[in-house]
């Protein structure tokens, strides 16, 4: 005799229970993949002075290098997110995994700088649908008052990957050449793809809304809550649709936050992006060797995974606009301590302000991705998550491009890093606005109730 299950609401259902072992493996898994982004973004600027002595290149023929890997990026981002949106998180993260370790291993047979860039489009192309669609997985299996340190917490894989891709791509050169450091980069990928087919299921937020498999939902609903013995009739939370489309970002409610929120991602990535492919070079032109510039490059990434955490815990408890805000404003502040310290040469000062750089800039950052994963509904929240790095990641080619314009003109590191400070207290200053239009928008809720 058929038995009529109680309907709860998905996002409810998830609150509900405590993290189940499924949903940390979803978060380490997704975790693995933005480390190996974050491994090929250093390393990328690692390899740079190698690719620069071995083809006889200048500083500013690097900057197409960059560049090409970032338009794949921003372009990957665009396709994907809203493609995820319409097929699945789980096929367009593995698909872009397999696109951006096939395009590294080749990279690492490149013959020219010509062939090189054209790879690094493509392998800029699989990032950029990998790490929005890893947020966004991550996100739809984070119960509410978790999601924000969840979400940093899983995307402090990027900085570690970083941090290690630096450290590594140093201390490796030498021995495996850049060729060595590149294949690197593409087989761990490689390696990890029998393991997301295996354990990484799809969202289930995805599935209860486009209305699947009813047993796929019940098996992976039973994995979140094992204990109980009745798994109810899972349903969308309220006022998400089916059908979703890029005009959704810009409805009522969402238009000038998403501005808004890609005017934060711009900025931010545009100063990261800059160091990320910048310092090493700037580093060694200032007279650090490339073992002690890649020690000292890996504690941003040192203090950007301390801050996502921090920020992350934070933002859970408190209004996270004014926590990314007071956090943009300290790193905007440690970039003019960073210039004085390269150009002062002082050791202790520029340890102090990297830290402080990595926790005010790149920990926003990944409390920005967490923001913007709460701002959208499900069934638009990959095309949002996706396009506001799509959005920064034109910033982040600036980054790279204008970092290369800056040193030809010659200016001192103090002047670099001073003019790198003003985006920073541009994101902050965007923070707010969508802190005011936030409070705005429930003044009007509440006189209309």
């Amino acid at each position: 005799m058929s038995q009529n299950k109680m309907k709860v609401d998905i996002q409810s259902f998830i609150d509900a229970n405590p993290l189940s072992s499924l949903q940390k493996s979803i978060m380490w898994l997704c975790f693995v993949i933005v480390a190996i982004d974050g491994f090929d973004t250093a390393a990328i600027g690692f390899i740079a002075p190698a690719l620069k002595a071995e083809w006889a290149l200048k500083a500013t023929d690097l900057a197409p290098l960059f560049g090409s890997g970032l338009f794949g990026l921003m372009a990957g981002a665009l396709i994907f997110g809203p493609l995820a949106d319409k097929l699945g998180r789980k096929p367009i993260l593995l698909g872009s995994v397999i696109v951006f370790s096939l395009a590294t291993v080749f990279s690492a047979f490149s013959p020219d700088l010509h062939t090189l860039i054209i790879l690094r489009f493509i392998t800029g192309l699989g990032l950029g649908g990998a790490m929005p669609n890893a947020i966004t997985l991550t996100a739809e299996y984070a119960p509410t008052s978790r999601r924000s340190n969840l979400v940093t917490m899983m995307f402090c894989g990027f900085t570690i990957g970083s941090a290690f891709g630096g450290i590594l791509s140093a201390q490796l050169l030498p021995h495996i050449g850049w060729h060595g450091i590149l294949l690197t980069g593409g087989i761990l990928p490689l390696l990890l793809v029998p393991f997301l087919m295996y354990f990484l299921p799809e969202s289930i937020r995805f599935l209860v809304l486009k209305k699947k498999a009813t047993d796929k939902i019940e098996k992976i609903a039973a994995r979140i809550a094992p204990a109980q013995t009745a798994i109810p009739t899972l349903i969308p939370t309220v006022n998400e649709v089916e059908k979703s489309s890029l005009k959704d970002l810009f409805a009522k409610g969402y238009a000038l936050g998403t501005v808004l929120i890609w005017f934060t991602f711009f900025m931010s990535l545009l100063i990261i992006y800059m160091i990320s492919s910048w310092m090493p070079t700037l580093l060694t032109n200032a007279g650090f060797n490339l073992s002690n510039a890649s020690w000292l490059t890996s504690i941003f990434q040192v203090g950007g995974t301390i801050g996502a955490i921090v920020l992350g815990f934070l933002m859970d408890k408190q209004d996270a606009t004014k926590i990314l805000s007071a956090a943009y404003i300290l790193g905007g502040l440690c970039l003019v301590g960073l210039g004085m310290g390269i150009q002062q040469a002082n050791t202790l000062l520029l340890m102090l302000a990297m830290f402080g750089v990595g926790v005010g800039i790149s920990g926003s950052q990944v409390g920005a991705n967490a923001f913007a994963s709460g701002f959208y509904p499900t069934h638009c929240r990959a095309t949002g998550v996706s396009w506001s790095n799509a959005v920064g990641r034109s910033g982040s080619v600036i980054g790279s491009v204008v970092g290369g314009w800056l040193m030809s003109l010659n200016l001192s590191s103090l002047e670099i890093m001073s003019l790198l400070a003003i985006p920073a207290v541009l994101a902050a200053i965007s923070l707010l606005l969508i802190q005011r239009l936030k409070k705005e928008q429930t003044q009007t809720v509440s006189e209309l109730s």
